[in-house]
């Protein structure tokens, strides 16, 4: 990788906001399922508020989708998500969008394995640029409210982009229980501080703690395929045809963990409650979302 050897750009310090997407003091969530991806998408996005809720008109965005390895869907996020997120910002007037992330150590790079998944063309088709992290700078974000991690490197992107959307996918995770919106932001990390390299022990803890430098505006989760044991590489898989849309991480991270909860595969997520799932009990010890009386969630079916 060529930033294995760095130094920071900058140092600069957690970006934070209000959730926008909330009514009468809840935070929003959808799960729609449905057999058509655009459509599906859409509604997921119509219930919560749409695209206008983050003010999109104008604006250059940053999608980052799970792209850990080469393995298709859903080890990474379906590229047919990608393609139908990037149209849909196009259409409500985003004026430049940016799909990128950076794949885990031990794969091939991040080009190729965007360029194998058929993340990159799809994306290239809806008008993205395509970008991989491991090509540009980082940022140094301090997280003083850590306890595992004083400072995070990130990637310059997640900064130099008016808005950014989380585009996970639904999968179990051997070593941090399972993997949707808090786990995808270890992806715009740098890879000398992936979990595995600081704190093995404390792997679910350490996930939470570097989303202290960043909030996404918009988290859409891919649930048209999800993995209910295994993972990251490969596991069990199963078409569940479904997008879940949220502005809170760990609201999103419930609801996927529900879904995964329901197929009673994953030891890790099913012998627990899942607010008692190690990467949510810490988001919240460190106010990164909303708590369960906080939350609303809409289900619908087309």
């Amino acid at each position: 990788m060529s930033q294995l050897f760095f130094r920071p750009k900058r140092r600069i310090k957690p970006l934070m906001f209000k959730n926008p997407y909330t009514e009468n003091g809840k935070v929003l969530v959808s799960i729609v399922k449905g057999d058509n991806i655009m459509n599906i998408l859409k509604e997921s996005l119509s219930i919560i508020g749409g695209l206008k809720r983050i003010d999109v008109k104008g604006k250059t965005i940053l999608v980052k989708p799970n792209v850990v390895s080469g393995e298709p869907n859903p080890a990474t996020t379906n590229p047919e998500v990608v393609r139908s997120i990037v149209k849909l910002l196009y259409e409500d007037g985003a004026s430049k969008v940016i799909v990128g992330d950076m794949s885990a150590m031990l794969t091939l790079s991040t080009r190729r394995n965007m360029e194998r998944t058929g993340i990159k063309r799809a994306a290239m088709e809806a008008g993205a640029e395509v970008v991989y992290f491991e090509d540009y700078d980082w940022v140094e974000v301090e997280l003083p409210q850590a306890l595992y991690i004083q400072r995070v490197y990130v990637t310059e992107w997640i900064y130099n982009v008016d808005r950014v959307i989380n585009l996970p996918v639904i999968k179990t995770h051997r070593s941090a229980s399972y993997s949707i919106c808090l786990k995808n932001f270890i992806g715009a990390t740098h890879l000398k501080q992936r979990p595995y390299l600081i704190d093995s022990s404390h792997w679910e803890e350490l996930v939470a703690e570097m989303n202290i430098a960043y909030q996404p505006h918009l988290n859409i989760v891919d649930g048209t395929r999800i993995m209910i044991d295994g993972g990251p590489w490969e596991g069990t898989s199963i078409d569940t045809n479904l997008i879940i849309a949220s502005g809170d991480r760990v609201a999103a991270d419930i609801a996927g963990l529900n879904i995964i909860k329901g197929f009673g595969r994953w030891k890790m997520v099913t012998e627990k409650d899942v607010w008692e799932q190690r990467q949510i009990k810490r988001a919240l010890e460190l106010g990164l979302g909303a708590r369960k009386e906080e939350i609303k969630i809409i289900e619908r079916s087309l």
